[in-house]
């Protein structure tokens, strides 16, 4: 007999700092959160691609309607499970930065449906703010800040931050599991982050894993 594995899904409770948590958080700097957007905070598609037969057809979570070259485009945007919920609290954390390798106005419209009138999305780099090369676009993080003891990214091409593998925590690409839980198993570790002095003390520890999910 086939046995069905049940999982117990994943919460994360946000509760209010203790007096010395909060003393130690105002000994250190406020850190920087950089956030990727496709395949990692959400997957979209447009008009005119077939969406690959093994995805389930999925509506989509809100539809953009853009001009690129004088042509009307429209895309399909799904957003990761928990996303929103996931912002919410990092927000809280974090100054949030959103840094695509997408065309400025696409990502752009897509930070706003993300942002969904809250302004923790306000800071933002487009394609033209990254650097292209070896066939993929690499994203400068001394451009957010130049502090880079304050400054890391969320990311699932680790093409994207090959030249700051100790300021890059890695995640797998997302396209249509929605029981998918990568950003609620983040919490834990975000959460303690946010107390250390220096990111790279920490995250230079994981350099394994940036090529976990290529």
């Amino acid at each position: 007999m086939l046995k069905v594995r049940q999982y117990q899904p994943v919460k994360y409770g946000v509760f209010p700092l203790l007096p010395l948590s909060r003393h130690r958080i105002s000994m250190v700097k406020r850190k920087v959160l950089v956030l990727d957007l496709d395949e990692t905070l959400i997957h979209s598609h447009h008009e005119g691609v077939l969406r690959h037969p093994s995805k389930p057809e999925m509506p989509p979570d809100f539809i953009l309607k853009v001009t690129i070259e004088r042509h009307p485009v429209r895309f399909y945007v799904h957003k990761r499970p928990h996303v929103d919920f996931f912002l919410d609290v990092v927000s809280k954390w974090y100054e949030l930065v959103v840094f695509t390798a997408s065309m400025q106005i696409y990502g752009a419209a897509v930070a706003d449906k993300l942002d969904n009138r809250r302004g923790i999305l306000r800071r933002r780099f487009y394609r033209q703010h990254c650097t292209p090369e070896m066939g993929s676009y690499t994203k400068d993080l001394t451009s957010v800040s130049s502090d880079l003891s304050r400054v890391f990214i969320l990311d699932n091409s680790p093409a994207a931050y090959r030249a700051f593998p100790d300021n890059a925590i890695p995640i797998k690409s997302w396209f249509s599991d929605t029981s998918d839980t990568a950003l609620l198993n983040l919490l834990p570790m975000l959460d303690a982050l946010r107390f250390t002095d220096d990111v790279r003390s920490v995250l230079s520890r994981n350099l394994h894993n940036h090529n976990l999910w290529q």
